[in-house]
């Protein structure tokens, strides 16, 4: 008898040591229109949009590892309506790894070089260990199953959706998402907020051209107001054009840096944030100095 209570005492101990470990999950909604809504969650990584159509569900992003269930949750909260179509903005693993929660019938939607990013998940410059690959388990289910390279939309009328590509920035295959009927589109780290970038040249990232390809997708992209920011809050057609700005701008002053002979070092300890955008986060140093490399290294290759 003592046995056995003793063993239901090491059980019942053994069960809360796993329920304290298990890391909680808890999703934030912003109803950004009527049927257009923001899932944040601390620890959760990349914003997701949800996007509620007549007949289904367009989910764009899919957070971190362990996400995916607690994001098809929420939605299933917010309409009765199945998930469709789920598009991922890029490749890294706070933006991609809940999609093994989703059903196989679900199209998977992705740029084509975001899709060979995905399928090896390699490590992302600054970090030498490659993020968890959970697609390695589920013998590739969550992988894109429908690539476009420059652009395509899905659905119509109030439903459509567009994607466009306008070139190199975070990573080598960012994709731009609209909603054309809402006026809003989600950037993902495009534009992941009023901050200094991650420049991820080790999945296609690219320094000399990123403030091109911002200014490409202002000039082109359509009656927009609203832009679904990848980490951040909200932000408006204006601040893109803007956030082009900064990034042409220290492009600039890394070239006159290096012209000037002076080292990565050099350059990172001397830059601060330019008055005009004083309202940006303050910059993490070990980020500026990163990406004044990666500019470097193709301003010299």
């Amino acid at each position: 008898m003592r046995r056995s209570i003793a063993l239901a005492i090491v059980v019942a101990l053994s069960i809360m040591v796993v329920m304290a470990q298990e890391p909680t999950r808890t999703i934030e909604v912003e109803q950004v229109e009527e049927n257009l809504f923001v899932l944040r969650g601390a620890g959760g990584g990349g914003n997701t949009a949800v996007f509620v159509t007549t007949n289904g569900v367009v989910v764009v992003d899919t957070k971190n590892p362990g996400w995916g269930q607690v994001i098809l949750e929420k939605i299933a909260e917010l309409t009765s309506n199945p998930v469709t179509t789920l598009i991922n903005t890029h490749s890294h693993a706070d933006h991609v790894s809940g999609n093994v929660a989703f059903p196989a019938s679900v199209d998977f939607v992705a740029h084509e070089t975001t899709r060979s990013n995905m399928e090896r998940m390699g490590p992302y410059t600054g970090r030498t260990e490659p993020p968890v690959n959970v697609f390695a388990s589920t013998n590739g289910q969550g992988l894109p199953t429908l690539t476009f390279s420059e652009r395509m939309s899905l659905g119509t009328g109030t439903d459509r959706v567009d994607l466009y590509y306008f070139g190199r920035a975070h990573t080598g295959g960012d994709a731009w998402v609209v909603f054309p009927a809402l006026r809003a589109l989600h950037a993902g780290d495009a534009f992941l907020g009023k901050r200094v970038p991650f420049l991820d040249a080790a999945n296609g990232g690219s320094g000399v051209e990123i403030s091109e390809t911002l200014q490409k997708a202002h000039d082109t992209i359509p009656d927009v107001d609203t832009i679904i920011t990848g980490h951040s809050t909200q932000a408006t057609w204006a601040d893109l054009n803007e956030w082009a700005a900064f990034n042409r701008d220290f492009l600039e002053m890394v070239r006159v840096g290096r012209a000037a002979g002076r080292t990565v070092e050099e350059i990172a300890n001397a830059w601060t944030i330019p008055s005009q955008y004083e309202d940006y986060d303050p910059p993490n140093l070990d980020g500026v100095r990163r990406n004044i490399q990666v500019i470097v290294d193709e301003l010299e290759d």
